[in-house]
């Protein structure tokens, strides 16, 4: 198995891996910290909120790793925009680590918002809404900008290089589009459209699945690494 086999397999391994993870911490920690009584809900469910801040530290991880682990295949066809792949999807992993260090912090304010019982009550609330507010921004800039930033650079330099099905990265390029709509959408209060998230969150399913299966377009490859070879001797 060549090396640009082996890329294939392991970025198609880390998109799963990044989806999985975040949908399930998603899952464990959206009923906890999307109610009213949200500082006693995340006491009372203390291990949920640590497992679910636990899987979105693996997709702040995998995230990155896709970035770094590409690179050397997409700059090939495009050194500029394959260093700002891998920077931005670098930059929504520390976000997303962010976003850990917020619910963390979160967490420990509810112990002491319970331990305080009705004292100061309002002052936990007030700390509570900032470390709300601090994740919801930090949520926005690392999936609403850099991860929508990342997705149209990745799948425009797959349909440059036809690494992989140009309807594929079509697909890809379109879906993240329709995701840069839905957060533009977000400060008009617009609700029910929600199913602009489902366009792209297929495709790179589909694409890890192909990448896992089928791996790079070898003969995209071969001249890729040509015109590497060419630019170098210049």
């Amino acid at each position: 198995m060549n090396s640009n086999r082996k890329t294939a397999i392991i970025v198609g391994v880390l998109f799963i891996i990044a989806t999985v993870a975040y949908s399930l911490g998603v899952i464990l920690l959206d009923p906890i910290l999307g109610g009213s009584d949200y500082l006693t809900s995340a006491s009372e469910n203390e291990n949920q909120v640590i497992i679910g801040a636990f899987l979105v530290l693996i997709d702040s991880v995998a995230v990155a790793g896709i970035g770094i682990v590409i690179y050397p295949v997409l700059k090939k066809y495009n050194e500029a925009l394959a260093l700002g792949y891998a920077g931005a999807r670098i930059v929504e992993g520390v976000l997303f680590i962010v976003n850990v260090i917020t619910i963390l912090t979160l967490l420990t304010l509810s112990q002491e918002f319970v331990k305080a019982g009705a004292l100061d009550a309002s002052c936990y609330q007030t700390f509570g809404t900032i470390l709300l507010a601090a994740g919801d921004w930090t949520f926005l800039l690392g999936f609403g900008l850099a991860f929508t930033l990342s997705a149209l650079i990745l799948n425009f330099v797959l349909y440059q290089s036809k690494l992989v099905p140009r309807w594929l990265s079509v697909w890809g390029f379109v879906g993240a589009i329709l995701l840069w709509v839905y957060y533009l959408l977000q400060p008009f209060s617009i609700n029910r459209v929600e199913i602009l998230f489902l366009p792209i969150a297929v495709q790179e399913m589909v694409f890890a699945v192909w990448l896992i299966v089928k791996g790079f377009n070898q003969y995209s490859i071969v001249s890729g690494s040509a015109k590497t070879d060419i630019n170098e001797i210049k």
